[in-house]
């Protein structure tokens, strides 16, 4: 149970249930965002002293009838209600390291893709491995070091500043906020991954724009369907974003792939045929 983290998820939902949602005056007179402690408990059917205690990570584990009942109180998502109660230990936790190893199928899978850029991701946004296309889409990953290739760092921490776009995606924004969520997921699931930890450590003292999102304590990440990137040799390419989970690693396999006969899939298919020396020719990377 992480007494901290879960007051602290509790107090955010709590702030941003605003009371007309639950039925509830929300009058002129109110001093605090949301609703009030009380209002959670009586709607949860529990005491107002528990409730304060688990905000204030004071209160023992609580149950599972408890943390339903506060779920719905909260109006909590699918996704939220889960995070709940891996929060309060109530769920199974993956007390291992993320998995980085890619099955060799999947190793085949990607060079079987000629007009897909395809990678595979880990749980901490690590790329474990890539096609051609992808590299030459997005970067040739074989000349990164290891740590380099996390693309959570690249998207906070990158060379080019905390204001720039990674790989020329028109998504910037969404993807970061996408990140931080996920990254709060992994974090619940493996709260003893040192390399988990440290991630999300580094990232929350190296960008304000991460540690200002990981502060909302949003856990649910709205899927990313279409991608657009501004490629330095062939220009716009908008892709259709595909993610297929490998539930038994904790891994997805990542898919860019464009319509045929679109100019999207024309770029594609140069780019198939160019590879990572597109880069090289036109000095960006």
């Amino acid at each position: 149970m992480d007494k901290q983290e879960l007051g602290a998820f509790l107090r955010s939902r709590r702030e941003r249930l605003r009371p007309e949602a639950v039925s509830l005056p929300s009058g002129s007179r109110r001093r605090t965002p949301g609703l009030r402690r009380e209002e959670v408990a009586v709607l949860a059917h529990i005491s107002t002293e528990y409730y304060v205690r688990l905000e204030q990570a004071r209160a023992p584990r609580p149950s599972g009838e408890v943390l339903t009942g506060i779920a719905d109180a909260l109006r909590l998502t699918d996704a939220e209600s889960d995070h709940l109660h891996v929060l309060a230990g109530t769920a199974p936790t993956r007390n291992r390291l993320h998995r980085r190893d890619v099955r060799p199928s999947i190793l085949a899978l990607l060079e079987r893709l000629p007009q897909t850029a395809a990678f595979v991701m880990s749980a901490a946004f690590e790329v474990l491995t890539w096609n051609h296309l992808a590299a030459a889409l997005m970067e040739d990953f074989a000349r990164l070091a290891p740590e380099d290739r996390n693309l959570a760092r690249r998207a906070f921490l990158g060379p080019a500043g905390a204001d720039a776009t990674l790989y020329g995606v028109s998504d910037m924004a969404e993807f970061r906020h996408h990140v931080v969520m996920e990254l709060r997921s992994t974090l619940a699931r493996y709260p003893s991954d040192p390399a988990v930890a440290g991630l999300v450590d580094e990232l929350r003292h190296g960008s304000p724009e991460f540690a200002r999102l990981w502060d909302r304590h949003d856990v649910q990440a709205a899927p990313m369907l279409t991608k657009t990137f501004q490629h330095p040799v062939v220009g716009q390419i908008t892709v259709d974003c595909d993610t297929l989970a490998l539930t038994d690693r904790d891994q997805h396999v990542v898919l860019y792939s464009a319509p045929p006969g679109s100019h999207s899939a024309e770029a594609l298919a140069l780019l198939n045929v160019l590879g990572t020396d597109s880069f090289n020719a036109s000095g960006t990377l």
